[in-house]
């Protein structure tokens, strides 16, 4: 977050002038930066949508016939393939949209100046970087940042779950296949519980071949966790901060800590997230009220989001994609 420039009150009370400094680019909105990032994240998305739309379609085909491979000209002249990687792209915008309004709305309900949603295009295995808004305007108590912190893992996380359970629905199961080399995504606590209301036949020796609405919720889970990790400028940096105040800061060592446990254990993508906190930051500004407590509804609403983290944190993203084996890929 950054502070608006205002000139420094002098010996005598009058304003001392400030060194000029150039403006920053999220000092003006600029609106049709945000409209074409949006469309070519929407076409980042829908480019990896193809491949989870190919994956529906002839997942059962590959299992029946592990040789089989289709035609690659013509491909997307199919209809199907192309309404299920629109399908993927929409939803996950949605969502990911739906998380950064709740925060540019939660501001300008209290008057705060932000900028709209900025997507990160990128052709990952998401298809994004994700999205963020700049707070032009400094917060200067509790209550506020509380509001605007949870206001888009809410929002976000209450459309991912339609979609996560919609898509699960739409997904089927065929015969287990191994296949050397593939990517195993973990599971988050939610889809583990839509699986046993919608997949009833999966267990050992099946495969759930998972619909792309389903991979959007899915990713929509992840983008909710990562932000409720209560560190630095992330949102659960701002509602731990909110609701423990000082005391709050006692514990940014041993998130640290677990972070990188996380990444030698689990996934090496902990240790990329590792880094990027420590550039963005771990100490919180503080407030006026920061020894204040929060009133009861705002309260109960942490508890709910503690719950919401618990149920969307997924420990290995990518499975078989940690530390030790990177390393014992690098020396056998």
């Amino acid at each position: 977050m950054s502070c608006p420039s205002d000139p420094v009150a002098g010996p005598a009370g009058l304003a001392s002038p400030v060194p000029r400094r150039r403006e920053s680019f999220f000092a003006k909105d600029r609106p049709w930066v945000n409209a074409v990032l949006f469309l070519l994240t929407f076409a980042t998305a829908f480019f990896v949508g193809t491949s989870w739309g190919l994956n529906f379609l002839y997942a059962g085909k590959t299992a029946s016939d592990p040789g089989f491979q289709p035609e690659v000209v013509g491909l997307f002249s199919d209809s199907r393939l192309v309404g299920l990687s629109i399908l993927y792209a929409a939803v996950l915008m949605t969502i990911l949209l739906a998380h950064e309004m709740g925060h540019y709305l939660a501001c300008r309900h209290y008057g705060l100046s932000a900028t709209l949603p900025f997507f990160i295009p990128a052709p990952t295995l998401i298809g994004t970087l994700g999205a963020f808004i700049k707070i032009r305007t400094p917060i200067v108590r509790k209550r506020v940042l509380f509001d605007i912190g949870a206001a888009g893992p809410l929002a976000g996380f209450a459309l991912a779950v339609p979609a996560l359970l919609v898509g699960l629905a739409l997904s089927r199961t065929v015969p287990a296949v191994p296949q050397e080399g593939s990517i195993v995504f973990g599971e988050p606590l939610l889809v583990r519980l839509g699986v046993m209301l919608f997949l009833k036949d999966a267990g050992p020796g099946m495969d759930i071949i998972v619909h792309p609405i389903a991979f959007a919720g899915w990713v929509g889970m992840l983008v909710t966790s990562l932000n409720l990790i209560p560190l630095g400028q992330l949102d659960g940096g701002h509602i731990a901060y909110a609701v423990f105040g000082a005391r709050s800061r006692s514990a940014t060592k041993i998130v640290m800590g677990l972070l990188a446990l996380a990444g030698i254990f689990f996934w090496a993508g902990w240790m990329i997230w590792f880094l990027i906190l420590l550039m963005m930051g771990l100490r919180h500004p503080r407030v006026y009220d920061e020894s204040d407590p929060l009133d009861r509804k705002r309260t109960i609403v942490a508890v709910l989001i503690a719950v919401i983290f618990i149920l969307s944190f997924i420990p290995a993203p990518i499975q078989d994609y940690n530390m030790i084996e990177l390393a014992r890929s690098i020396w056998p």
